[in-house]
Formats: C-alpha cells, sequence, structure tokens
C-alpha cells in the first residue's frame, strides 16, 4: 500500500524534529552542567528516527507506547509537543511530566505514551499490561512496545513474549538493535546474528527489518498492527540501526571511527530525502522551509523551557494524572 505524499512529507517532518531535538538537547545539557538546570542522564535517539518514525506512523493517538531509556524520538513520533518535553529535561513544572521525571520518564496519557523507563527492559511487561487492558476491553488499542538489544537479555523479555503468545495480547514488540548495550557490543551478548530466533519457541512472528529505513519499519509494523488488531496476537520486530553518539553524556565515544563512519553514509533522514527527491514528492526548496520551520520551533521551545518555573516541593507527591 502506498504512502500518500502528505503523510511522507508529515514523516520527514517528525525526522527532521527528533533530530533537531536531540542535537538541541545536547546544547542545553552541555550548559547544564555548568548552570545546573539539567534534570538527569540525557541519551540521544540521533540515528535512529527511522524506528520511531516509521511505527508510531501505523498507529493512532489512542494506542499505547511504551518507551526505554532512549525514548525522546518515541515521543515525538507520537505526537508529544517538544517545548513541554525540552522544559521536562530542565525539570520545570511545564514539563511533560511536570518536572518530575526527566529525559527518560516523559509521560503523555492522553496520546497513548505511558512513558520511558530508567531499568534496562523495564517497559516490556508494562506493555503487556497495556495490550491485556485493551482485549479485556474489547477495544482494538495495540502497544508498541520499544526496547534495545541490551533488554532482550532480560529475563522479563521471555516471560512476556511468552504470555503475550499463549494469550494473543496486542502488543508489538520493537527491538531497536542499535548494536551496542551501553559500552557492550552485541557480540559479546549474544549467542546468534538476530534476535528473531527467540520469538520461534513461543510461537510469536518475528521479522528483522533494516532500522534505517522508514519506509522498511513503516511497512513490517503496519502487518503487525494488522495482525494485533484482528486478534491474532504480538509479533516482534527487530529493527537493525544505529545511534550516532555515545551511551550518553557522559560517557566517552568508545567505538572506532570506521564502524562510525560507516554507519554515518546510512543515515536515515538522507535516505528518505532521496527517495522524496526522487519520486517528486518534495524539492530540496521545500525540505529546506520545513528545516527552517522545525529549527524555529526547538530555539521556541529551549526559550520555553529555560523562563519556565521550577516545580514547588509541595508537588512532588502529586500524581502525574491528577
Amino acid at each position: 500500500m502506498e504512502i500518500a505524499h502528505e503523510r511522507l512529507r508529515e514523516m520527514l517532518r517528525l525526522m527532521y524534529s527528533i533530530r533537531g531535538f536531540e542535537l538541541k538537547a545536547q546544547e542545553l545539557y552541555k550548559e547544564g552542567l555548568a548552570q545546573g538546570e539539567f534534570l538527569g542522564a540525557l541519551h540521544s535517539y540521533e540515528g535512529q528516527e527511522a524506528v520511531a518514525v516509521g511505527a508510531c506512523a501505523c498507529v493512532g493517538r489512542d494506542d499505547y507506547l511504551v518507551s526505554s531509556h532512549r525514548g525522546h524520538g518515541h515521543c515525538i513520533a507520537k505526537g508529544a509537543d517538544m517545548k513541554l518535553m525540552m522544559a521536562e529535561l530542565l525539570g520545570k513544572e511545564t514539563g511533560i511530566s511536570r518536572g518530575h521525571g526527566g529525559s527518560m520518564h516523559m509521560f503523555n496519557p492522553e496520546r497513548g505514551l505511558l512513558g520511558g523507563n530508567g531499568i534496562v527492559g523495564g517497559g516490556i511487561p508494562l506493555a503487556l499490561g497495556a495490550a491485556f487492558t485493551a482485549q479485556y476491553r474489547e477495544t482494538e488499542q495495540v502497544a508498541l512496545c520499544f526496547f534495545g538489544e541490551g533488554a532482550a537479555t532480560q529475563g522479563v523479555f521471555h516471560e512476556s513474549l511468552g504470555l503475550a503468545s499463549l494469550w494473543k495480547l496486542p502488543v508489538i514488540y520493537i527491538c531497536e538493535n542499535n548494536l551496542w548495550a551501553a559500552t557492550t557490543p552485541i557480540t559479546d551478548s549474544w549467542p546468534v546474528a538476530d534476535l528473531v530466533a527467540r520469538a520461534e519457541s513461543f510461537g510469536c512472528p518475528a521479522q528483522v527489518v533494516d532500522g534505517n529505513d522508514m519506509l522498511a519499519v513503516h511497512k513490517v509494523v503496519r502487518e503487525a498492527v494488522r495482525r494485533a488488531r484482528e486478534g491474532k496476537g504480538p509479533t516482534l520486530i527487530e529493527a537493525k540501526t544505529y545511534r550516532h553518539r555515545p551511551h550518553c553524556m557522559v560517557i566517552p565515544e568508545h567505538r572506532e571511527e570506521e564502524e562510525l563512519a560507516e554507519w554515518h553514509r546510512r543515515d536515515p533522514i538522507p535516505r528518505l530525502e532521496r527517495h522524496l527527491l526522487e519520486r517528486e514528492v518534495m524539492t530540496e526548496a521545500e525540505m529546506q522551509e520545513v528545516k527552517d520551520a522545525v529549527d524555529e520551533e526547538l530555539v521556541e521551545a529551549a526559550a520555553f523551557a529555560r523562563e519556565s518555573a521550577l516545580p514547588e516541593p509541595s508537588t512532588f507527591a502529586d500524581c502525574l494524572w491528577a
């Protein structure tokens, strides 16, 4: 099924937004180290934009999304307000989690965004629960569950996949395999080349996809969502991708220059740009206009975050949904 041109343009805008947000967040983080204004660690999603955008374009506002510690891209792709996200990074009252969560804990229940998780693999059983509520209430909602390849070595991954398959729960597990779990290469932690082999024992459909090809991600996730809505159960998708930055801002780069250069050549944004240019969906001038608009939006978001007030200590006990 062809994607409408208008939708493709929106997908590119979202990828620009994610990339720009991460670059602006890195600026704020470096400033914050001196000023004490940045809340918690920063795990950049730069380089993985195709996975979040391709997957989230397959679901609606009411569908669930459970993120990980590297979750800014998921939030933006699901429609979260970048001004509120930027304010959350600085721990401000106007933040998407009212300044209580920081980078790894951004929530927006109105958009089905059930937040990130600082625990490796911590979101996997939460997505299972969200999918169970949809099945129990007999809605057509599905749950997208994003996690890294490091989380796939946690026991909770197998427990959740087994139960989801047994009960045919509407959950799509998306492993963003960026080859490095913090500073541990996948070759030191996986005895097999692909995660999908682990799904066979649970009778769960599984597929490997090029995570730097937004259109390829969209195609496989769209099929998985269709299956889930029809009551056919979960799907495991392994998206091979790569993060451009070190694990977080306080760990120095440890990967080889040759490896970094090779993956930068596979950058998902220029890849989508070429596709849209070749098919005359957009011109270079139109792309630049979108980039400029996103840049302006991010400047405003950073200003909003800086100008916002810190939360009152008395609000720390308040429920996010109150």
